[in-house]
Parts: C-alpha cells; structure tokens; sequence
C-alpha cells in the first residue's frame, strides 16, 4: 500500500509539473513575456512629456531597449543605436530607448548634454514598463515585429549598427 501511495504521489508530481509548464507557456520564471508571444503594452513618455502606448506602434518593427546613463554597456552601445536608428529612417521601425533612470529626465538631458548622443528617449515612470518586461538589468531589448509579436530578446550589449542586425531587421521590415 504504501509503494502504490509513493507512485501516486510521484505520478501527481510530474502531472502538476506539466500543468506548471503549460500555464507558463507564454512567460518565463520571472513572469516575464517570451519571445514569440505578444509584447505587453506598456506606455512610456518622452523626453518632452508626450505620452506613447506600444501598441500604437503596430506595422512598425520596434527595438525596444531599457537602458540607464550609469551603466557602462548601455553607453557603449548608444553610438551603434545611433547609427542604426539613421540607417533606418523612413522606414516603417521605432526604437524606444528607455531610461530606468531614477533621476527621470534630468538624469537623461544632462547625459545627453554632456556626451553629445541622442537617442529617441522614453522614461519609465516607477518602473512600470520593467516589471512589465521582467527585466533583471540593463541593457536589455526587445526586438517586436509589425504584428506586435516579440520576436528577439537580448540581455546585454549589442552592436546594433552591424551587417547581421540589419540584415534581421529588414526581414522584419519585409
């Protein structure tokens, strides 16, 4: 009785298992969005107080990157989102830079003023749009195709103006 009882339990361990798996198909182990699954709609707001909802975004590819003027890999990475950012003009892709930053934007506009770089700037108010994505650190981006789909997400820097990236993102574009 007592070994029927065992297998039983072990049986409804791997059945509950399973089920886990299965409800966190579309979310990692922190609740954040995967890839392949819909980007969570998050609103940002610009450097001159605007407001912007993802999703007002749809039939544009977006490069979402969550970034802070205190860490040393979002600086390095701020000349090639430069760069890619112009080689991109005019076509239907949106890059959202966003500043964890707890100094809001005047954290941001003094970088910005000191360094001379300029990327199109969201701020995250309390952290929101973070949570939302799950992000552990920065930088981390999310590239989101025209149907609103999560289709890349990276954890560290990026040379965002290399050959490899572009040719990704014209697919996309396509």
């Amino acid at each position: 009785m007592k070994k029927l009882a065992c297998i039983l339990m072990l049986m409804l361990s791997f059945i509950a298992v399973a089920c886990d798996r299965n409800a966190q198909k579309n979310q990692g182990k922190s609740g954040e969005p995967l890839e392949q699954t819909s980007a969570p709609d998050i609103t940002v707001v610009a450097l001159d107080g605007s407001s912007l909802k993802l999703s007002s975004l749809k039939g544009k590819v977006v490069l979402l990157n969550f970034w802070a003027t205190w860490c040393p890999p979002c600086r390095e990475e701020i000349p090639s989102m430069m760069k890619l950012n112009s080689a991109m003009a005019g076509k239907p892709f949106q890059m959202l830079a966003v500043s964890i930053d707890e100094g809001g934007k005047p954290a941001v506009e003094g970088f910005y003023k000191s360094t001379g770089f300029m990327l199109p700037t969201y701020l995250d108010q309390g952290n929101a749009a973070g949570t939302i994505y799950g992000i552990t650190g920065v930088p981390e981006s999310f590239i989101i195709n025209k149907e609103g789909i999560i289709v890349k997400k990276i954890i560290g820097p990026v040379e965002w103006d290399s050959p490899d990236v572009k040719v990704f993102l014209e697919e996309l574009l396509k």
